[in-house]
């Protein structure tokens, strides 16, 4: 990593908001004796399984790679298969249903589905705070409701920044209204990287940004200025930094791009078994109980493409975008560093869901997609692959076929219930606190809600049954400190999802699961067979039985009401 250099960008978005960082250099380390540790959660947004270098992908992310050297990678730790559920989840310690969010931001009149984290919960930084936690956030808030104008004409001209319109959400649901003393990041969820909508800096809308911004870079450094200020205190701190790469539109820097110009115009097939021989030989995944699974007979093979050219730079862009961010995080662990605070930080890296298999370009514009950049330049929606992605003035996805390459080695994708769309990278790294080996694997069976349970135990914080004069639910959660041993540690017995109609219910190594295309329900077991190849229902069908009734106990319990629904089509 080199050494910390705050970019012309972070240094203007500080003298906005009045920080003043530290100068570059080592610092004293400084006594931890007895200290309650910092944390950090760092999330990525629609990162596939496999996409970074120490989860077997072939993107350059060293300074990802230094943590899980330094710390642990988990095998099997579950998000909820989409974008604002997963922080709903994440944020509260609860199954996002209970949290108030079963599909996205919009509300409905049912309990599990309010469209934003409801008033009868708690966040991680509400609840750190009466700790004595200093808290702080930046990046993608995505958990409240969003207002919109009131015709398509306003709603593009507010989008394209031609118009100012107040807040983007309730002021009463946004990061400083929950917990958090500083908030730098956009309240919505899809970005123009290059000039984001939606970005406010506390409760106070950013109304424009230097010529050369870059949205990723502006987290990462805004990151570090909160790390050296909170760092000046003797209080604990607790930072969510949730980054908004790389989901689309693919948006990244030429030199970033540049990097990966040749890397996948070998194709899918080769990408993918690639990935999948390297993690083996990491020994991340037994290939007797985690088998690549087969290309379906029907998707088209890489030498019949006729848009190799376009979906190599696809990709290629996908892989920059996480390379920056990489890089961001770099800058991150080079200020706890300097600061002194790296030993006694516990920081915890994982992804919100599966890579995202979808064609953004047929959305188009509309609702928080613009249709021209601030200056007046026309957004292209690639529906025919017309014009390659990257810059600002389009809009694309890697679609299905390079999504099931970034979830290798499992099957399916964002917003399904198979292991593809629930199934998270996630490193644990925290130099003075986690005893088990340098570089090793847990299997301990983890979620997002686990967050709070585990914070709770670190920092001596009680998760509260009234808060704000609100009864607040009891957490779902369970702590993951006992996995920071390396000893062995189960985990939950049972899991399980709903989005969508997509579903599943985990008891032990048996899953069952079926798609939101078709209700069927599939069983597998996972301990021969992770990645969810055999179908076991016609031979357990007793199996099937206890785990269906198992699902619809907990859907009676926990706010779960599915129902025919159209999908936001842009988170």
């Amino acid at each position: 990593m080199t050494k910390t250099k705050l970019s012309l960008i972070s240094l203007a978005f500080m003298a906005g908001m009045g920080l003043v960082a530290l100068k570059s250099g080592n610092a004293p380390v400084k006594s931890n004796a007895a200290k309650r540790p910092n944390i950090i959660v760092i999330l990525a947004d629609d990162m596939g399984y496999s996409d970074m270098g120490c989860y077997g992908g072939e993107v350059h992310t060293p300074n990802l790679d230094y943590l899980a050297q330094n710390g642990l990678r988990y095998r099997q730790f579950y998000n909820t298969s989409r974008c604002c559920p997963t922080r709903a989840s994440l944020l509260t310690g609860l199954y996002n249903q209970q949290a108030g969010i079963g599909k996205m931001t919009e509300a409905e009149n049912q309990p599990g589905y309010r469209g934003h984290i409801t008033e009868n919960t708690v966040t991680l930084a509400e609840v750190l705070k009466t700790a004595g936690y200093q808290t702080g956030m930046t990046g993608k808030w995505h958990v409240s409701n969003t207002f919109t104008q009131k015709t398509p004409h306003e709603q593009l001209a507010w989008l394209n920044h031609q118009k100012e319109a107040g807040p983007f959400s309730p002021i009463e649901q946004y990061p400083t209204s929950r917990g958090f003393d500083k908030y730098f990041g956009t309240i919505w969820g899809v970005i123009d990287f290059f000039d984001p909508f939606s970005l406010v800096n506390g409760k106070e809308a950013v109304k424009s940004v230097p010529k050369d911004y870059y949205h990723t870079d502006a987290i990462n450094d805004t990151t570090v200025a909160y790390i050296r200020e909170f760092a000046k205190s003797d209080r604990p701190f607790f930072l969510y930094v949730a980054q908004n790469a790389p989901h689309w539109p693919l948006q990244a820097k030429p030199e970033d791009i540049e990097k990966y110009k040749d890397t996948y115009k070998g194709g899918w097939e080769a990408v993918c078994k690639a990935r999948y021989a390297r993690m083996v030989k990491m020994g991340l995944i037994d290939p007797k109980v985690t088998p690549l699974p087969e290309t379906p007979a029907n998707a088209i093979k890489w030498e019949d493409n006729p848009d190799r050219e376009w979906d190599a730079r696809a990709m290629a862009v996908h892989a920059a975008m996480i390379d920056r961010m990489d890089q961001g995080i770099g800058r991150v662990i080079d200020a706890l560093k300097q600061t002194g605070e790296l030993d006694n930080t516990l920081i915890l890296f994982l992804s919100d869901n599966g890579a995202s298999p979808e064609n953004c370009a047929k959305y188009g514009p509309g609702f928080d997609r613009p249709s021209q950049t601030r200056d007046g330049r026309k957004i292209t929606y690639a529906t025919e692959k017309q014009v390659m992605p990257g810059p600002q003035t389009t809009y694309a996805s890697i679609g299905a076929r390079w999504a099931s390459v970034a979830n290798t080695p499992y099957r399916y994708a964002k917003a399904e219930s198979f292991e593809g769309g629930i199934n998270t990278p996630m490193i644990a790294c925290w130099p003075g606190g986690i005893t088990a080996k340098k570089g090793s694997y847990s299997d301990h069976t983890g979620h997002v809600m686990d967050l709070m349970a585990t914070f709770c135990e670190l920092s001596g914080a009680k998760y509260p049954r009234q808060f704000n004069n609100n009864d607040i639910k009891p957490t779902t959660g369970t702590s993951l400190v006992g996995s920071f041993s390396g000893k062995p540690s189960k985990g939950h017995s049972t899991l399980f999802n709903e989005h969508f109609g997509a579903r599943y219910a985990r008891e032990g190594n048996w899953k069952l699961v079926s798609t939101a295309a078709d209700s069927t329900w599939q069983l597998y077991d996972l301990s021969t067979d992770h990645s969810e190849t055999k179908n076991l229902a016609a031979a357990h069908p007793e199996k099937v039985k206890h785990l269906a009734g198992l699902w619809h106990q907990w859907a009676n319990t926990h706010q779960i009401f599915p129902k025919p629904g159209k999908q936001d089509p842009s988170k």
